[in-house]
């Protein structure tokens, strides 16, 4: 069987590129980080494999099963045609990223010639298998290889109508500009022009507990809210624990790390003791009641475990409930096996929230995003 694509003189980032083009095109929400994430996936893999370059591509590049239906079409129609291009990349940067990707006992070299290859080949496997892992279990490698994942998340804020109404094709008769449009021609019928409420987007809050009960999950958490607050205006981060500290300015870094660095300089009770319910007071007062809180996506972060008074906990949830438009609680062991709610600050909560998530892996917070964004 003959190689996927031969060597020539065009470059392969630009057939790859024109591939995220014509998926864009065929309706697929590509955006930058996904492309920058589905480049350096094939770089991993090496485009010479045509099998793993198609999982790369529905791995950083699709978020729901129609994406991955047009991906496959798009991608057949693509790669069949008569292009070629340059095979996989020197294989020093290969190795490099087989090492950080696969335990100590599968080292490149280790499986004799014959298999040098394969721990390459399964690179786009091991970042799928990583998505559903639970991040507090992870490696210091593994944890470095699914930070660099968090690109490819997709974000869509929650937007909201507004009382203003603008022209549109369809929607509500516009009276006054049909009328004015009739007296124009003398009287005589005239085309009807219609009008509908135009949308702005919704605020979103997100509320991070950081204390010791969460600190396996603190920093993925921190890097979901980096990548929601630079997704768009009008979202807030703080972090809870025995104290709330605003992080909205230190995770407005577009580097990840510097910004995960920058909240954690910022942070004075870091894997610190617990109190929600004096937190949450503490939002709900300082800042809920003045507008932040008002008709905004509000999401908690947090297990529940509560040292304080978990009535004033239930009560300052009804309170942030009442103001807000949805009130999201995600608990990082929602998701495991034989989990049941049975903290106190869970029950006492559970009947103010709107959605109570799951948010242990990288799939989680995916489907908290399409939640946060319906």
């Amino acid at each position: 069987m003959t190689d996927f694509l031969t060597a020539t003189a065009r470059g392969a980032d630009e057939v790859l590129l024109g591939f995220a083009t014509a998926l864009r095109a065929a309706g697929v929400p590509v955006t930058q980080d996904r492309t920058r994430a589905y480049l350096e996936a094939v770089a991993l893999v090496g485009i010479g494999d045509r099998a793993a370059t198609r999982s790369a591509g529905r791995a950083t590049l699709c978020a729901t099963p129609e994406d991955l239906e047009r991906h496959d079409r798009i991608f057949e129609e693509w790669f069949h045609r008569d292009i070629s291009t340059p095979v996989s990349r020197p294989r020093a940067t290969q190795s490099r990223a087989s090492a950080v990707l696969l335990p100590d006992d599968q080292d490149a070299g280790a499986g004799g010639p014959d298999q040098d290859d394969d721990p390459v080949r399964a690179a786009a496997s091991i970042a799928e298998v990583l998505r559903h892992r639970d991040v507090a279990t992870l490696e210091p490698a593994e944890r470095a290889r699914l930070a660099a994942m968090f690109a490819g998340l997709h974000v869509r804020l929650p937007t909201r109508p507004t009382a203003r109404r603008t022209p549109h094709r369809r929607g509500d008769v516009d009276a006054s500009r049909t009328l004015r449009a009739s007296l124009r021609r003398m009287g005589e019928p005239a085309e009807i022009h219609r009008r509908r409420r135009t949308t702005r987007p919704r605020r979103v809050v997100l509320l991070v507990d950081v204390s010791g009960s969460m600190s396996g999950y603190a920093d993925a958490l921190l890097r979901l809210a980096h990548r929601v607050v630079n997704a768009g205006p009008g979202v807030e981060v703080f972090s809870l624990g025995t104290r709330l500290t605003h992080l909205t300015r230190a995770l407005k870094l577009r580097d990840p790390d510097r910004a995960i660095a920058a909240a954690g300089d910022v942070v004075p009770d870091w894997s610190g003791g617990t109190r929600l319910g004096e937190t949450l007071r503490a939002f709900v007062d300082r800042h809920g009641r003045r507008g932040m809180a008002r008709g905004a996506v509000v999401v908690i972060f947090s297990d529940g475990w509560e040292r304080g008074d978990t009535g004033l906990l239930a009560e300052q949830v009804d309170r942030l409930h009442r103001l807000a438009h949805k009130v999201v609680w995600v608990n990082p062991h929602r998701g495991k096996d034989g989990y049941v709610p049975v903290q106190q600050g869970i029950v006492a909560v559970l009947p103010h929230v709107d959605a109570f998530l799951a948010g242990h892996s990288l799939a989680t917070f995916d489907a908290l995003l399409e939640e946060v964004g319906r």
